[in-house]
């Protein structure tokens, strides 16, 4: 596997989070309505998902930090898996000139209210199932946030399918380092499927024969999360 990275964590750790009311609040209800990904999980009630996903910039500045890391080209061609509504390619097609991107996601109702600008770019898959594209065919794939959405087995075979149409390849995780971060992740996570240390990830990227970076986000308590 390549290099551990910083970049998406910067987002992270501005949202607060109480992790108990979230789990006090029928929690097993709202992960079933999550778990559909429709308005209500894009747009509807807080306790349903996002509470609102709407674009207001703030994926530039990690587009830009990709577009340093991998020293892209303009013309580079992008691709995103779990792209939602495609808000982090719109901020390569600003940055990169004449880049390519491409996105695909499980979700209808992010789709059909992606960014304009990208929307043409974005089609219907599951990361677990074999891409539409040729070997090597992109310059970097990116993947934030979708991956723990499936069971382990399904992971190794998303990881596989990345590791065959990209050059450079980047992920975002959900993990937990020690039992108050366990605790915190199983209290808020909504669609996580794989709840898994960083030394596990790493055993599981091994398995798949994943030799791209990662980033791994964990639920902090309150306190170390708005000191970091």
């Amino acid at each position: 596997m390549g290099r551990l990275l910083n970049i998406v964590n910067q987002l992270h750790r501005r949202t607060a989070r109480d992790y108990v009311g979230r789990m006090a609040d029928d929690k097993v209800h709202c992960s079933v309505v999550a778990r559909r990904f429709d308005r209500d999980y894009w747009d509807g009630d807080r306790r349903y998902g996002y509470g609102g996903y709407k674009y207001d910039g703030r994926w530039a500045v990690v587009a830009r930090q990709l577009i340093d890391t991998y020293k892209l080209k303009p013309g580079a061609k992008v691709l995103d898996i779990g792209c939602g509504r495609g808000f982090l390619l719109h901020e390569f097609t600003q940055l990169l000139p004449g880049c390519t991107v491409a996105g695909f996601d499980v979700s209808d109702y992010a789709l059909d209210t992606a960014k304009p600008e990208v929307k043409p770019f974005l089609f219907k898959h599951r990361a677990q199932d074999a891409l539409p594209f040729q070997d090597g065919e992109f310059d970097l794939v990116i993947s934030l946030n979708a991956l723990h959405n499936l069971p382990p087995q399904e992971v190794v075979t998303a990881l596989k399918e990345m590791e065959r149409v990209s050059t450079y390849k980047y992920l975002v995780v959900e993990t937990f380092k020690d039992a108050e971060e366990l605790f915190n992740l199983q209290c808020w996570a909504l669609t996580c499927e794989t709840f898994l240390r960083p030394e596990s990830w790493a055993w599981l990227y091994g398995l798949a024969g994943y030799t791209g970076d990662y980033e791994y986000i964990a639920f902090e308590p309150p306190a170390a999360a708005a000191a970091a």
